[in-house]
């Protein structure tokens, strides 16, 4: 069956000539939004699994690099996000019931690339949250041959003097019918239309702010604010679960920015020193959003991630 065409904005810093979107339904009713870049002579299918507030628009510049590295691309928007289905009232609080939700929009991003006879083999490129969902979907046998993390959320940075008030409220405030509303220190906005460029956490490059921000005024439908205390808990428990599982046989490298503030840095190292044959490179001055820094860190990051999945092959 055919998928259904969705909007995909190409106003703002575009992907590839020739992109599209589809709606895709998930198992449980939910409908998510896919961005597709196909590539001329691709040898593979990069899988994008974007982080928390993000939407397939931010990652057109990146299927451009890949297209001319000889890779398609597709990128999700997950559940509670970008053009999906939101999932509170307020579609500005993020949100989600149960973190492994977010694997039936990767069972439903994996059967429409089948669907699209993208090119195989397939490989993952995940960032921050994505990098948590990620990181589930390949322990569990998701059909990739190679994966590449980038500040990925595989735990929470959050100040020592914080961490029990933060596990109490995310535990008690859904108790009291209280878990839409958000934690404490978080607002409804958006972080780049609120936060100056000068020592920002996810970027040094102004032009790539720009973009993001250019992104979110022209498309406000686009824009996403803090978490909910639900996602704040589910988020929290799923990260330490994926703690206690072994890594997968998986070629890997991850990519940690010398100035990483948002996720938590030594659950990174803990993950990559038990990960057989996996790569950590800590990207010096680097911020949390590594694929989106200066260009020429942009470009080697680029450039390595490519070269490793271009020659993985399977056993």
């Amino acid at each position: 069956m055919p998928l259904t065409p969705a909007p995909l904005y190409t106003d703002i810093h575009p992907g590839p000539d020739g992109g599209a979107a589809y709606w895709v339904n998930t198992s449980d009713g939910k409908q998510i939004r896919l961005g597709v870049w196909e590539a001329r002579g691709a040898r593979g299918t990069v899988l994008i699994f974007p982080g928390r507030t993000e939407y397939i628009e931010k990652y057109g510049p990146t299927a451009t690099e890949f297209g001319a590295r000889g890779l398609a691309t597709v990128a999700i928007d997950w559940r509670g996000q970008g053009l999906a289905d939101r999932m509170l009232d307020d579609p500005l609080t993020g949100h989600v019931e149960h973190f492994p939700d977010y694997q039936k929009d990767v069972a439903a991003l994996m059967r429409a690339a089948r669907t699209l006879n993208l090119p195989r083999p397939y490989f993952l490129v995940a960032h921050s949250m994505g990098g948590c969902i990620g990181l589930r979907a390949v322990m569990e046998g998701m059909a990739v041959q190679a994966a590449a993390f980038t500040g990925p959320m595989w735990g929470i940075h959050i100040a020592p003097h914080m961490r029990l008030p933060a596990q109490l409220l995310s535990t008690f405030m859904p108790k009291f019918n209280q878990g839409h509303r958000l934690p404490y220190g978080t607002t409804r906005e958006p972080y780049v239309l609120t936060a100056p460029f000068d020592d920002n956490m996810l970027t040094t490059d102004a032009q790539m702010y720009d973009m993001m921000r250019d992104q979110l005024i022209a498309h406000p439908e686009l824009q996403l604010g803090g978490p909910s205390y639900v996602w704040l808990r589910e988020a929290l428990a799923e990260t330490k679960h994926l703690s206690e599982r072994a890594a997968p046989n998986l070629p890997c490298i991850s990519f940690l920015g010398g100035n990483e503030r948002i996720v938590d840095i030594p659950r990174i190292h803990a993950r990559m020193d038990s990960w057989k044959g996996g790569q950590l490179r800590v990207i010096e001055g680097g911020e949390h959003e590594v694929l989106l820094e200066a260009e020429a860190m942009r470009t080697a990051i680029l450039d390595e991630i490519a070269n490793l999945f271009l020659n993985t092959t399977t056993g």
